[in-house]
C-alpha cells in the first residue's frame, strides 16, 4: 500500500518497480500486477490482506501514527506485486 502521491498516478499494470536497499547498491526489480486506488484501504482490501498479523485496530493507529491528514486527503493505492522474471 501507498499514498496516492502525485508521482504515483500513472502506475499501472506490467509496469517495473526497481527497489534499492537503502546505503547500498543492491536492488530488486518487481513487476506491477495490479493497482487499485481506495479512499479507505483497509476497507477495500480488508485488514487480513494488508497485514494479517494486526487487527484492523491495530492497523489504523500505526496508519494513523504514521500518516497524517494531509496524505489522507490524497488516497491511498494498493499495489500488487510480483519478483520480476529478470531477476538473477
Amino acid at each position: 500500500m501507498r499514498v496516492k502521491y502525485p508521482h504515483l498516478e500513472d502506475l499501472a499494470a506490467g509496469d517495473i518497480i526497481r527497489f534499492r536497499i537503502k546505503g547500498t547498491d543492491e536492488t530488486c526489480d518487481v513487476r506491477v500486477l495490479r493497482v487499485t486506488e481506495y479512499e479507505t484501504l483497509l476497507d477495500g482490501e480488508g485488514p487480513a490482506n494488508v497485514n494479517p498479523s494486526a487487527s484492523r485496530d491495530e492497523q489504523l493507529a500505526n496508519i494513523r501514527s504514521i500518516y497524517g491528514t494531509e496524505k489522507k486527503a490524497l488516497g491511498a493505492l494498493a499495489i500488487e506485486i510480483e519478483l520480476s522474471r529478470d531477476q538473477p
